[in-house]
């Protein structure tokens, strides 16, 4: 029986290319982060903690739109692997707040270059990647995060 539902076929899905641009991106940085001895979740909660020196789980968690049931066992593998520390908030003993080991702040340095072999990967000069291009996609990506967590 042939579809009669064209809002069934994957060539109409929004879905399928934002699915198959995430594996992909993943797949990009791979290379990378094996040589760095992380996981693709473990740099982005890396990029998070390099731009800020401590957060709790939960600011960590709202960035990143992850569960504290993913954030868990997440960082507490990455405080064994001597990247971050977890501590007792001060002001209120609930709160666990996360914090960069010098180890972990080192690995900035091993990073900083990663962005720009993955465009030269892509075989986009750096120097002439079209930035308008590029944030026009991420805003439109944006959105489309916007739209999908406000179905909860």
């Amino acid at each position: 029986s042939v579809m009669t539902h064209e809002q069934l076929k994957l060539e109409n899905q929004l879905c399928f290319p934002s699915y198959a641009t995430s594996r992909l991106i993943i797949r990009a940085y791979q290379e990378d982060l094996d040589a760095l001895g992380i996981t693709y979740p473990q740099y982005l909660v890396m990029l998070v903690m390099w731009e800020h020196e401590e957060l709790s789980v939960i600011e960590i968690g709202e960035k990143l739109i992850l569960n504290t049931n993913t954030m868990t066992p997440l960082l507490k593998r990455m405080e064994t692997m001597g990247l971050i520390t977890r501590i007792q908030s001060a002001a209120d003993q609930r709160k666990v707040m996360i914090r960069l080991t010098e180890q972990g702040k080192e690995m900035e340095k091993q990073a900083a270059e990663i962005p720009f072999r993955l465009l030269k990967r892509m075989n986009i000069d750096p120097d002439k990647a079209n930035p308008e291009e590029i944030i026009r996609l991420k805003s439109q990506l944006n959105r489309l995060i916007d739209l999908l967590k406000s179905i909860g």
